[in-house]
């Protein structure tokens, strides 16, 4: 047995575990991204020794680790859409910045008369009676009729017949308007889904054809600002850890920004793209409005490997890493080259090691 091989060096490894401890992890924290270490080269020693102080084992697991990108990002509702009215007359009411809004309720009033939130894409274009023209304009009229319980023109299509008419006019009774049986462009407000007020820009004795207000959609969103060169990390609809005031969740990319802009006020900033994020889970962000956020995006994985925790790692005197294998309190120095580090975790390779081994870790 070598000086090496024997108690000294398992001692001297005690003493680095340590050190090796806090020298990966200031390597993790300066570069976010992979750390491959040299493979050792000194064999195995076997000994009962007594573990270091604090010292407990564990089992080397087999599993998946990720190599990651951190990004800073905020948490919002997204992009506001504005509302410029369509009708004639003035304004008489208007809701409240952070009001919520779902289908057939009221946006705003025109002359005392509500203005209510249908949801759709396709703007209405024309105004809408018996004996127009078919469209998809109509079906969409139909839909959110038959949503808000006034049906009785079969399935909505894009014929406009006496019975939308009739629909027509008991939903416009509902709202105590007049019961004409035609339908407006400007008669609602239209939006994909429910709104929330994000901003008024006018008030009350205002013409009703300015702009009106402000509304985003109900769903929190995380924004982030991408390096441009880094784009590729993120990738339409998929899956990215999220830190949000201490609490962990996951969200999925909805959207990728297409041109990538530099901060204005900073000339030495690197062009960044937006990445708009949706939360998995709404609850990750609590009660929160707003709020800084830290976005976690997959840069690799490694898969079915066998992994320890990083405090497992034992600095070996003559260089390179071990394992302190525990088989039933009789102990041995393996030595293990090492792979990926992700989540305080490290991916290790050595003779003879398997999944559910036990270890002795400091952490």
């Amino acid at each position: 047995m070598s000086e090496h091989e024997g108690p000294g060096a398992v001692r001297k490894g005690r003493r680095a575990r340590w050190l090796i401890v806090a020298a990966i992890a200031i390597v993790l924290l300066g570069t976010g991204s992979v750390v491959v270490l040299t493979r050792v080269s000194a064999g195995a020693s076997t000994g009962d020794q007594t573990p270091a102080p604090g010292a407990s084992t564990t089992d080397i697991v087999k599993t998946t680790l990720t190599e990651e990108e951190t990004a800073d990002a905020t948490l919002g509702y997204g992009a506001e859409t504005s509302v410029t009215g369509r009708k004639e007359g003035t304004i008489t009411s208007l809701p409240q910045v952070g009001s919520k809004i779902e289908r057939g309720k009221k946006v705003y009033d025109v002359n005392a008369k509500p203005v209510p939130l249908f949801y759709g894409t396709l703007p209405f274009y024309r105004d809408l009676s018996d004996g127009v023209d078919k469209g998809p304009d109509v079906k969409q009229l139909e839909e959110n009729l038959k949503a808000l319980g006034f049906g009785g023109f079969g399935a909505p299509d894009e014929k406009f017949t006496s019975a939308t008419a009739a629909a027509l006019k008991k939903w416009q009774k509902s709202l105590g308007l007049e019961q004409t049986g035609t339908f407006g462009q400007g008669d609602v407000v239209l939006a994909p889904g429910p709104i929330r007020v994000s901003a008024v820009s006018a008030q009350p004795g205002s013409p009703a054809g300015s702009e009106l207000l402000k509304f985003t959609g109900m769903d929190r969103v995380v924004t982030a600002k991408l390096d441009a060169k880094k784009q590729s990390l993120a990738q339409q609809g998929g899956k990215v850890g999220l830190e949000i005031s201490g609490k962990q969740g996951t969200g999925t990319v909805d959207k990728i920004g297409t041109s990538a802009d530099k901060d204005q006020n900073d000339p030495g900033a690197k062009p960044k793209i937006e990445v708009s994020i949706k939360l998995d889970d709404q609850s990750t962000a609590g009660s929160l409005d707003s709020a800084p956020v830290t976005v976690h995006f997959t840069k690799g994985k490694r898969e079915n490997v066998l992994a320890v925790p990083v405090g497992a790692l034992l600095a070996l005197a003559e260089g390179g890493f071990a394992v302190e294998v525990d088989e039933g309190g009789k102990r041995r120095l393996v030595a293990v080259q090492t792979g990926l580090f992700s989540g305080g975790k490290v991916e290790i390779t050595g003779d003879g090691l398997k999944a559910g081994m036990k270890v002795v870790t400091t952490s």
